[in-house]
């Protein structure tokens, strides 16, 4: 009687215990998800660096001996990220800057946002992008425009084309 048992609870396991798993199959198209500035791998030289942030500040090209100058110090000095701080603040704090104002800014943020995007990325800001930025402008009312560019272009996407 004990084989017996000992026989059918063997083959009770080896029935319900050997049963194959079930396999899932869910049909999902494979995503590449990417950053939309991170597409840009070009560094910019120092004299486009130079050059660029001049033009996108004043609406003009820069004169050939404040190029030199400037590509000297930039040269010269062993931090660049510092030297692409001072150049930029020296750039924002001129009077002669063309940037919109913080009043023409917050009558129309997210088009500000779109179009600073446009001026200073070559490329449209995507929806959480848009919303982070006007929404960190709306709550915080000592962000001027003159900070705006300033985190724009010391940015790492600004240095790369």
């Amino acid at each position: 009687m004990n084989k017996l048992f000992s026989l059918i609870l063997v083959f009770s396991f080896l029935t319900f215990a050997c049963t194959k798993e079930k396999t899932y199959l869910y049909e999902v198209n494979p995503v590449t998800v990417e950053q939309d500035g991170a597409n840009k791998n070009n560094l910019k030289s120092d004299f486009e660096f130079i050059s660029i942030a001049y033009s996108d500040l004043f609406g003009t090209t820069i004169s050939r001996d404040d190029l030199v100058d400037l590509s000297l110090a930039y040269a010269s000095f062993g931090d660049r990220k510092l030297v692409e701080d001072m150049i930029i603040r020296n750039f924002l704090n001129s009077s002669s800057v063309n940037i919109p104002t913080s009043t023409q800014m917050r009558s129309d943020i997210p088009q500000f946002i779109s179009d600073t995007y446009g001026k200073l990325f070559n490329r449209a800001p995507n929806e959480f992008e848009s919303w982070y930025v006007v929404n960190l402008i709306e709550n915080d009312m000592s962000i001027t425009s003159e900070i705006v560019y300033y985190s724009f272009m010391t940015s790492n996407e600004y240095r790369y084309y």
